[in-house]
């Protein structure tokens, strides 16, 4: 029996579900939501998944609706009888909850991956996840891609190579700095932030030689921008050439455009994860709707997913 492949979206990310289906070679099949007088939403399925394998993509950024609408539309499809759901998620919210560091505080993202498993999913897709261990999080498989696949090429155009230097904005994103800096085989360094609290820094130190270097700072997530802001002032003060920088997913809240702006960055490269409205001309947007295409292809044809996880040589 040949399963058909059914891609349902969230009402927030029909720009990258439409695409996505675009890249698989579908429609994009219909969601209708219903919202009560008091905000209550009820998404129903209008066609039938029974027997299909449904891939539902939707990020769990903020509002709370998003991921709320997400475990209504697992357990509709479930409810339907469709024979597997993937959850794509392009950007996994709550992943900074990852631990508990102080007292009385949720693990968050822990919490999540619980909620996504009992409404009825049986296998997940994300990117970049804030913290790679938040995969131990889920008993149900994971697959987690590497926005390096799309980042790689695009530096490649920038004709970097000799003098191209990949910082860490903090000490958590050592991991992802590294390993751009062995695919070019250039060199690394660290910025080591104190934070207050929450999106507040106490300071910053910068770990290494950048001197005469076109610094690329990597880092997962960009949400005020003012670690990137401080970051790339403190890098061009030690003498580098040029700084910018390429992060997964553009939380982009409150100021953080403006901050951009005003930074001393070249550029900042993101992907399309999270949708945003204000244009910049220092923010690039990368699309990610093959990368994901193809890992849906893979997923139903049950295909190794292995060579999505970083750019080739």
């Amino acid at each position: 029996m040949s399963r058909q492949v059914k891609i349902f979206s969230g009402r927030n990310f029909q720009y990258l579900s439409r695409d996505i289906a675009r890249e698989y070679g579908i429609e994009l099949s219909a969601i209708n939501t219903q919202q009560f007088s008091d905000g209550e939403i009820q998404p129903e399925i209008q066609e039938s998944v029974r027997g299909e394998y449904v891939f539902i993509i939707a990020s769990t950024n903020a509002p709370a609706e998003n991921l709320m609408k997400l475990l209504l539309v697992i357990d509709a499809a479930r409810r339907a009888s469709a024979h597997y759901i993937t959850v794509v998620i392009p950007y996994y919210g709550y992943a900074r909850q990852d631990r508990k560091d102080r007292p009385r505080v949720a693990i968050g993202s822990k919490l999540v991956a619980n909620l996504i498993t009992a409404a009825g999913a049986n296998r997940v897709v994300t990117m970049d996840l804030h913290a790679p261990q938040i995969q131990g999080f889920f008993d149900i498989p994971v697959d987690h891609l590497d926005a390096s696949y799309i980042f790689i090429p695009y530096l490649k155009t920038l004709g970097l190579d000799e003098n191209i230097c990949f910082a860490s904005p903090d000490v958590g994103s050592t991991n992802r700095a590294r390993t751009y800096a062995k695919y070019f085989n250039g060199d690394m360094v660290i910025c080591d932030k104190q934070r207050k609290r929450a999106n507040e820094i106490a300071g910053m130190t910068v770990i290494g030689d950048v001197a005469g270097k076109d610094i690329i700072l990597v880092d997962d997530i960009v949400d005020t921008a003012r670690t990137l802001s401080n970051a790339a002032k403190l890098l061009m003060e030690k003498g580098a050439k040029s700084v910018r920088a390429v992060c997964t997913h553009p939380v982009l809240s409150g100021e953080a455009i403006d901050t951009v702006e005003k930074s001393v960055l070249t550029e900042l490269v993101v992907c399309d994860t999270i949708p945003y409205t204000r244009k910049s001309d220092k923010i690039k947007r990368l699309p990610t709707a093959h990368l994901f295409a193809t890992a849906i292809r893979n997923v139903h044809e049950n295909a190794s997913i292995t060579s999505l996880f970083i750019a080739p040589k």
